[in-house]
């Protein structure tokens, strides 16, 4: 069921529908307000999934005017190529990132916790190796991210590295955010909700959450697992730096 979110904006009040969409292991998240658009697309052989869930929520797939991949891994580019096919939409990733659905060979985040180094260790036999469809980007997003005015969702698209390099988060005026892999929620990642197990830089982690909230993030939506508030996030954090100190 979609999630409605309200807010005033000069007056007028917008709704802005967020809309899970399960694509195996990971999800996608269609944003409806005034215009439609998505945030990941899955795994590979997932478009299927997509438009069904599209069907669902009564959004023909040609209303799908822009998909912000959050990250290059295989997980949330797997369908890009199909789903861009039957959408005749464009994607926007991070520049630094393009290259890795233009040319898919993405490396793997080592992991940051005792966990997330096992699994990683083990990955090969518990999940399985996907293959990315090559396709183009179509919007690249620099470090100084962009607005989805123009896509009639208001919100912004930030850049928040650490999970890798390129990672991209939607942050809606309501302080809902989709921030792809930079939390995690799900079995066998974690047991609760919190910081990433894998990541290229810890460090730009903190940075990139202590920008979130900044900004007024109050709800995180994360690729993997079920939405949380924020407090979480906050209590992970001071956990990290007395960890870290």
């Amino acid at each position: 069921m979609p999630i409605r979110k309200t807010e005033r904006k000069e007056g007028e009040i917008i709704s802005v529908d967020i809309i899970p969409i399960p694509l195996g292991y990971s999800r996608s998240y269609v944003l409806r307000g005034e215009g439609v658009i998505a945030v990941d697309c899955g795994l590979s052989g997932k478009a299927g999934n997509f438009i069904k869930g599209l069907k669902t929520a009564g959004i023909a797939p040609e209303e799908v005017k822009l998909i912000v991949i959050t990250h290059g891994h295989s997980d949330h580019v797997g369908s890009a190529s199909e789903i861009k096919s039957a959408t005749g939409t464009k994607i926007a990733m991070h520049s630094s990132e393009s290259k890795w659905l233009e040319n898919p060979a993405m490396p793997a985040p080592p992991g940051v916790t005792v966990w997330g180094r096992m699994f990683m260790s083990i990955r090969r036999y518990i999940m399985p190796v996907e293959e990315v469809t090559a396709t183009g980007v179509d919007l690249l997003v620099g470090n100084e991210g962009i607005s989805l005015e123009e896509f009639g969702i208001p919100g912004s698209v930030i850049w928040t590295p650490g999970h890798t390099r390129g990672s991209l988060s939607v942050l809606l005026n309501s302080g809902d955010a989709i921030v792809g892999d930079l939390a995690m929620n799900m079995f066998p990642l974690r047991l609760s909700p919190g910081l990433p197990i894998f990541a290229e830089d810890m460090s730009d982690v903190i940075r990139s959450w202590e920008l979130l909230i900044s900004k007024g993030a109050t709800v995180i939506y994360p690729a993997h697992g079920k939405p949380f508030p924020v407090s979480k996030i906050e209590r992970e954090i001071k956990r990290y730096k007395v960890c870290s100190s």
